[in-house]
């Protein structure tokens, strides 16, 4: 999904005072560095017209402890960066003020790659990216903190497809991210272990929060507002890992997703339907509580199998083990879109704050085990479609309001990471 960075060209005289040459006259950019303390140093980049170029280089030439200070100002970027070592700080004078915008990017690129270990991305605002906005690719104990991507001219489909985007990695720390515009995801973590998302605003993304493919992850104290769905849990076959579990979403504000699902076609979040609060798509052990739901029009929790053929052995499409309690739910099911449109009709026209598709088995296979603990108020309305298997046959929906019989598993313990400052 991503195009490697075209880089700036760089004069040989800049990159062997970057190195440490003795003979060469120093850059801007290291005359205005920070003295270096032992195993750590501050680059800081100037704000002058040779920006870029500064910012290149620091980041190829980084050394492990390094932090590279950006300064206040709007910077325009045509071409996306790149960072490979161990241990850096990328930090700005805070969001909205260091504002790196790619409005002019050449490619479809994203606008900044990691692919190393220990990094801390924070205080700045990036814009208008071709392709993803950050993407972390095997990148372990990453942390992403006060930080804003954004794409200016509201949700449109060729915006990027990811704000924050970290995957195949292990103890991924987002805290206080703020994503608007994705055309797919605006936290989107992948493929990894050892997750915390908190403190996060995500809206007018097509999906706010998606967790897919991963194992262990705690979703709190976020909100989702003006996404198509405010907080994705999915599993999908054929991925290196498979046979995500294990993830909480506790203590978030999931209110008014209702925005028309801008996703290019292809894509799974394509079918996700505009007013869904969270969508658990064919994942295990995931918790939902301490939610504040409202406004959301087609309904608030959506339970769902994946429904497209695979050969994936590995892989198993329905939700198991799913626990729902102790949320508030206020308005939301009124206006039921895209496929939940006509089965709304056929119901009276509304649907009931949790949804459940009633999908138990594929092909020639049946599950005994999917397990659905609806642990809140009778007041709180639920609906199973009670369509059995698929490919879904409307002749075939059963209908019924009643929870299924259930043993609620045991919650995952909280997630703890290393790095955290606040555990």
């Amino acid at each position: 999904m991503s195009m490697k960075p075209i880089f700036f060209s760089i004069s040989a005289g800049i990159l062997l005072t970057a190195c440490g040459g003795t003979d060469t006259p120093a850059s801007d950019a290291e005359q205005a560095n920070i003295p270096e303390l032992p195993h750590v140093r501050t680059v800081s980049i100037p704000a002058d017209d040779r920006f870029v170029e500064h910012l290149q280089t620091a980041l190829i030439t980084a050394k492990e402890g390094d932090t590279i200070a950006l300064p206040e100002g709007i910077f325009s970027l045509t071409d996306g960066l790149s960072l490979d070592v161990d241990r850096v700080t990328l930090t700005g004078a805070g969001e909205g003020k260091t504002v790196l915008s790619f409005k002019g990017q050449q490619g479809a690129g994203e606008g900044l790659l990691v692919t190393s270990d220990d990094v801390t991305l924070t205080d700045f605002t990036m814009q208008d990216t071709a392709g993803d906005g950050i993407k972390s690719k095997g990148a372990d104990r990453i942390t992403y903190r006060d930080v804003t991507i954004e794409w200016t001219g509201g949700p449109l489909a060729t915006n990027g497809a990811y704000g924050v985007y970290p995957v195949e990695s292990t103890d991924v720390l987002i805290d206080a991210v703020t994503v608007r515009g994705a055309s797919d995801a605006g936290i989107y973590v992948g493929q990894s272990r050892n997750i915390i998302v908190r403190n996060s605003l995500v809206e007018y993304n097509v999906a706010g929060i998606e967790i897919e493919n991963s194992i262990g992850a705690d979703v709190f104290g976020n909100v989702a507002e003006h996404n198509t769905g405010g907080i994705l849990v999915f599993d999908l076959p054929d991925l290196p890992l498979v046979g995500g579990h294990s993830t909480r979403i506790f203590r978030n504000r999931i209110v008014n997703n209702n925005t028309g699902n801008f996703a290019p076609p292809g894509n799974i979040v394509a079918t996700v339907p505009a007013g869904s609060g969270i969508m658990v798509l064919a994942n295990e052990n995931v918790h939902i509580f301490d939610n504040e739901l409202a406004g959301n029009q087609s309904a608030h929790i959506l339970l769902a199998a994946y429904q497209d053929p695979f050969e994936d052995t590995r892989y198993n499409p329905l939700p198991r083990n799913v626990v729902i309690r102790d949320n508030t739910y206020s308005g939301g099911g009124d206006a039921p879109q895209g496929a939940l449109s006509e089965i709304a009709a056929a119901l009276g026209g509304a649907l009931p704050a949790i949804v459940w598709d009633g999908v138990t088995a594929w092909g020639e296979r049946t599950s005994d085990d999917i397990n659905l603990t609806i642990a809140e108020d009778d007041s709180i309305g639920f609906i199973s479609f009670g369509f059995g298997a698929y490919p879904l046959d409307p002749a075939a929906m059963s209908p019924s309001p009643d929870r299924p019989a259930s043993t609620p598993v045991d919650e995952p313990a909280p997630i703890v990471i290393g790095h955290d400052q606040a555990s």
